[in-house]
């Protein structure tokens, strides 16, 4: 549940932070539509103003132009019932804001008639025309009657600005939003819709579906981006196809190198414990006769003594040792030699066969036979019995001195738990005994203390 929460808490961010490119290309087109009607705008409100002042200044020439003469003729002819007709004619006139006529009189003061649209002096950027009144009185004569100012109207200049500065404005407005829409609707139609599908189809891939190649939904002559991108998107598909195909194949060579290699471990893990087994087996055990050794007698001595102390049951040990045995193998050889003792083995073997009881071999020609649960008179039996079962195999034995077989010295010693306190003392007596039958002239059985 905490994952699924997680993955739809990712997913959240993601749309949160989608922004669509349609919008944004919208958004930078009506900036740039902006910039553009702003400067347009002030270019075309430029070139307008310059041409109201031109247009003004024609308007203000053609009135001169036409009143010029009549003027004159009505200066000069002192008409002035004429002359305040013509000039309230010229006043009235739509361009004309200030009207300013000065008559020079001989020997008077010079006379001045202004004739102005407003009260106020309505001063501006607008056309100022300045004419001298020339009079004709015959032909061929030229008499100055007096200066022409004509002065443009200012309100009507900024009215014909404002007026044309609007219909720029909406003009420039109408064409930046149809410029947008349409950027907007071609972006969607060419790009917008198809990138949708492309990550549709991207999203909706699963190994089971990439080899069903992508098809873009629409009709177009040649080859453009979104080709490109469709083409390189089903090459990516393939490509990872073929990817995926491979990884499968090595798997499965994995998995089959993996069962053969655990099987060849397997094996070899076999044949290790087998070989420790044997391993620990000749380890514990006399190459040469197959009995125990001195290391496994030493492992299970003290556990057998510790038991019998433990239990209160007697255990008892049988020092055997060959007699003569140097002059044996001085007479017949060592081969000879390790084949005997490895009869002597048989035989020792043929007599302590029951469980717990444990004979090995501790020397050259010394055996040891720890017998738990038996006492010393059953363990002198069972001594005797391995004499006489040696002396039925009649092993020759040229160089000893007691016999013209070869015989064993056995000394046997049972632990006393009052004066015993480890193995190594039971040992020691049984050593003695036999020490003792040797004394006593050898191929014989020496109990403790006899």
């Amino acid at each position: 549940m905490a994952r699924n929460g997680e993955t739809a808490t990712a997913q959240q961010t993601k749309i949160k932070v989608f922004r669509s490119l349609g919008r944004r290309l919208v958004l930078a087109t009506l900036l740039f539509c902006l910039i553009f009607t702003l400067a347009m705008v002030t270019l075309r409100t430029w070139l307008a103003w310059e041409q109201n002042l031109a247009e003004m200044n024609s308007e203000l020439v053609l009135i001169d132009q036409v009143f010029q003469n009549t003027l004159s003729h009505a200066i000069w002819e002192m008409d002035r019932e004429s002359l305040n007709k013509q000039l309230a004619s010229v006043a009235k006139a739509a361009p004309v804001g200030r009207l300013l006529l000065t008559i020079p009189r001989p020997g008077q003061s010079t006379e001045v008639i202004e004739l102005n649209r407003y009260n106020a002096v309505n001063a501006g950027p607008a056309p100022v025309l300045h004419r001298e009144l020339v009079a004709q009185p015959y032909a061929g004569a030229h008499e100055k009657v007096g200066d022409l100012t004509i002065e443009g109207d200012n309100n009507l200049l900024w009215e014909r600005l404002w007026g044309e500065a609007r219909s720029i404005v909406i003009t420039q407005v109408i064409q930046s939003l149809l410029l947008a829409g349409l950027v907007m609707t071609m972006f969607n139609r060419l790009v917008t819709v198809h990138v949708v599908h492309i990550a549709r189809h991207l999203g909706n891939l699963t190994p089971g579906t990439l080899k069903r190649h992508f098809k873009l939904q629409r009709s177009v002559h040649g080859q453009d981006e979104l080709s490109l991108l469709e083409s390189q998107v089903n090459e990516l598909q393939d490509n990872l196809q073929a990817h995926l195909e491979r990884q499968h194949q090595d798997e499965l060579a994995m998995a089959a190198s993996r069962d053969q290699l655990a099987e060849l471990v397997e094996a070899r893990t076999a044949e290790l414990k087998a070989a420790n087994q044997a391993l620990e087996a000749l380890s514990r055990h006399d190459a040469l006769t197959g009995l125990p050794n001195r290391r496994y007698f030493d492992e299970l001595k003290e556990i057998e003594f510790r038991r019998a102390l433990r239990h209160k049951i007697p255990l008892t040990v049988l020092m055997c040792d060959v007699d003569f045995f140097k002059a044996y193998n001085d007479t017949y050889g060592h081969l000879k030699g390790d084949q005997c003792l490895q009869q002597i083995a048989e035989t020792l073997r043929s007599v302590f066969e029951r469980s717990g009881e444990l004979t090995a071999r501790v020397g050259g020609e010394e055996f040891v036979v720890m017998l738990p649960n038996v006492d010393a008179r059953q363990a002198y039996e069972a001594a005797q019995q391995v004499r006489a079962h040696l002396a039925a195999r009649e092993l020759p034995h040229g160089g000893s001195a007691v016999s013209p077989f070869v015989t064993l010295s056995i000394g046997v010693a049972e632990l006393d738990p009052l004066t015993m306190d480890h193995f190594d003392q039971l040992l020691q007596r049984a050593d003695q005994a036999l020490y003792r039958a040797k004394h006593q002239g050898r191929n014989r059985v020496a109990l403790q203390d006899q």
